[in-house]
């Protein structure tokens, strides 16, 4: 067992457990920390883990696979199971189908029909890359750039090539896992229209942390954690309408292919030819973003972060390989904004389904809000 401070051991546990008896609260104090615990390091109080890159908190144990889903207990599930109370659904993924021509490169989906018995019976072929749509970044999918290390310490190696392995970092231990939780939805999109703030999720933007606070405050969330007064939960689930899904139904063909094909024309294409609208790159929102411990972060933005970066780093790179929290991309937030509008409500219970892939890299979310 490690302690995650230096310093005089002895001296701190005992002090953490007489604050705890006070408090109430059961603090993460020794790695592998326990999911259930009520209180977690902030960021600036990182545990150092020999070995690992700066601010890696890989905390739940050597062969940890989950990262933040581990946060998804059964007492946070059955707490959240609690918003449910008409029943009603709404499901978060776009079509298979859309974006028509994705982005960065990626391939368009493709599915056909194989007949078995003509008249009788057929089944479906589907050719498709989970990253092409409404998806979840699995931890093998971005890495630490200047230690190109993934979560808890996987390499390229065990990725691709002779030595790869479909074990560590693999999207199947998501689905054995489970994941289920309290969803929270900021709809920045909506926020910005009515405050008359005018952008084009097509392009590059920034939404910043100063920004999300104002935009919570607006629909009635204080975005702080729950340890700082906040109403954010261990656990949650943040997703952030940026607009794209808007932008996109409302663009003609053309307008979505040439957004989805900047630089894919040149000699030698680049990601960063593309742009697009998400939140900033900066300190104050990695910090909020670790210090509220959300068991994953997405939204409808293709990248989630602002693209391209405007820092020398991605949130990428803290998010997945060092933090474990998964990342959603292109999340359908439209018929979810509008229902929690409707219901003065921001807070969900949320399911998804990852795909049950061993030595899988993402997954597309097969998720739905429940209210």
């Amino acid at each position: 067992m490690t302690e995650y401070r230096s310093g005089p051991s002895t001296t701190t546990s005992r002090l953490t457990k007489v604050t705890d008896f006070l408090t109430g609260h059961k603090t993460a104090t020794t790695i592998p920390w326990d999911p259930d615990s009520t209180k977690f390091p902030q960021r600036k109080d990182l545990p150092s883990i020999p070995g690992a890159p700066p601010e890696a908190a890989w905390v739940w144990g050597p062969d940890d696979q989950l990262g933040r889903i581990n946060l998804l207990t059964p007492t946070r599930i059955k707490a959240a199971s609690s918003l449910i109370k008409t029943g009603e659904l709404v499901p978060l993924d776009l079509p298979l189908d859309v974006p028509a021509t994705p982005g960065f490169g990626r391939e368009k989906f493709v599915h056909s029909i194989k007949p078995l018995t003509n008249k009788i019976a057929y089944d479906d072929l589907y050719t498709l890359n989970t990253q092409s749509g409404s998806q979840w970044d699995g931890f093998r999918h971005f890495a630490h750039i200047p230690t190109e290390t993934f979560y808890n310490g996987t390499k390229e190696a065990d990725i691709v090539g002779p030595t790869a392995n479909k074990h560590k970092c693999s999207m199947h231990h998501w689905a054995a896992h489970g994941f289920t939780g309290r969803g929270v939805l900021l709809d920045y999109r909506g926020y910005a229209q009515k405050k008359g703030i005018q952008y084009d999720p097509f392009k590059t933007y920034s939404i910043a942390f100063s920004e999300l606070v104002a935009c919570g405050k607006d629909q009635g969330l204080d975005i702080r954690p729950a340890a700082q007064g906040g109403d954010i939960q261990i656990g949650d689930i943040l997703l952030i309408r940026s607009g794209f899904v808007e932008r996109y139904y409302s663009s003609s063909t053309a307008e979505r292919e040439e957004a989805a094909l900047r630089g894919r024309h040149s000699s030698s294409p680049d990601i960063n030819d593309q742009s697009w609208a998400g939140v900033e790159q900066s300190q104050d929102m990695l910090t909020w973003l670790h210090d509220c411990y959300f068991a994953a972060v997405g939204g409808d933005a293709p990248a989630f972060e602002c693209w391209p970066k405007k820092q020398d780093y991605h949130l990428h790179e803290y998010l997945l390989p060092l933090w474990g929290c998964p990342i959603g991309e292109m999340i359908d937030c439209e018929r979810l904004a509008a229902k929690c509008r409707e219901r003065g409500q921001w807070t969900f219970f949320m399911t998804s389904a990852p795909a049950n892939v061993p030595g899988g890299v993402g997954t597309h979310p097969n998720a739905t809000a429940i209210f």
